[in-house]
């Protein structure tokens, strides 16, 4: 059993309770249009590339097959056109100039590496987080990796957007503590327009969870100019008021994070050079969700 892996965070303390380690699988079927981890959305191993970190080795020059890095008018260029994503010019990189993003892992590879800190856990009521990208779209891998941690009696946490089968979901309740549930968007037209899929079934997901015992944190980035309406933040109010397990809420401002791993990816930005949230709305967007339920709601 293997899966597509881009990294295992250590000592995470915002992916759940306690100390955590969160293992980020590669993959989603969402495009975000503020996506910070644009690196996971696709499932194959990418090239990660900083020109400026490049010392003039030569490495990467003599070892590429497909001879995608060059100099041009004494610049290092990759033409990513010719780029097969080996990773052949990240092995001896020391400088970090080239890396590559996303390796396959088994699952007793990854458990080794979650159960270094298991200390951690014990003290803190820590566990693992799965998170990516998207866990489901490797649903196999992500539901081995969760039963093997039972196994270990470790603490879940299932980091998802929800857009997956619903049977996938029940297959795996006995094995996630807490699901850290996204809830991009509550109008439908403006759901698909920001994430490129619908948002009913997501929603069906999350009531299905509910009614089965699931305990869910909703997870609601904020991006102004997008979704900082009052009508949306006051929607994600009465969605967690509907429900009967869920902990919390946690509104999560937009930052540009995801603008510098873009260019590394040779991707461009859709949201062009979008900027931190004010502080000011941030309180009005908590206000406006409190208005609306009784469950917990704090700053991600």
């Amino acid at each position: 059993m293997k899966g597509m892996v881009f990294d295992i965070k250590k000592f995470a303390i915002h992916d759940g309770p306690g100390i955590r380690t969160t293992v980020f699988m590669k993959g989603c079927p969402l495009k975000c249009l503020w996506c910070h981890n644009p690196e996971s959305q696709c499932r194959e191993p990418e090239i990660s590339f900083i020109p400026e970190k490049c010392i003039g080795c030569g490495w990467c020059f003599q070892n590429c097959p497909m001879k995608g890095h060059v100099m041009e008018d004494c610049k290092h260029v990759l033409h990513r056109e010719n780029c097969i994503r080996c990773g052949k010019c990240a092995e001896k990189c020391y400088a970090g100039a080239n890396t590559l993003i996303g390796r396959e892992m088994e699952v007793q590879e990854v458990m080794a590496e979650v159960m270094k800190d298991l200390p951690f856990y014990e003290n803190s009521g820590g566990g693992m987080t799965i998170s990516g990208g998207e866990p489901m779209m490797q649903f196999d891998f992500t539901a081995a990796l969760l039963r093997e941690a039972k196994n270990n009696r470790l603490h879940n946490c299932l980091d998802t957007c929800g857009f997956a089968p619903a049977e996938n979901y029940r297959k795996i309740m006995d094995c996630v503590d807490i699901f850290l549930y996204d809830v991009k968007e509550t109008d439908p037209s403006k759901h698909e327009l920001y994430t490129g899929v619908p948002l009913d079934p997501i929603l069906k997901n999350l009531r299905m969870i509910d009614a089965a015992g699931g305990v869910t944190v909703l997870r609601c980035p904020i991006i102004p100019g997008l979704n900082d309406r009052k009508e949306h933040l006051q929607s994600v109010g009465r969605i967690a008021a509907s429900l009967k397990h869920v902990q919390e809420i946690n509104l999560m401002p937009y930052h540009p994070l995801g603008e510098s791993k873009l260019q590394r990816i040779g991707k461009s930005d859709p949201l062009q050079k979008h900027q931190f949230a004010d502080e000011k709305a941030v309180d009005s967007w908590l206000d406006w969700v409190r208005g609306e339920t009784n469950v917990p709601v704090s700053r991600g």
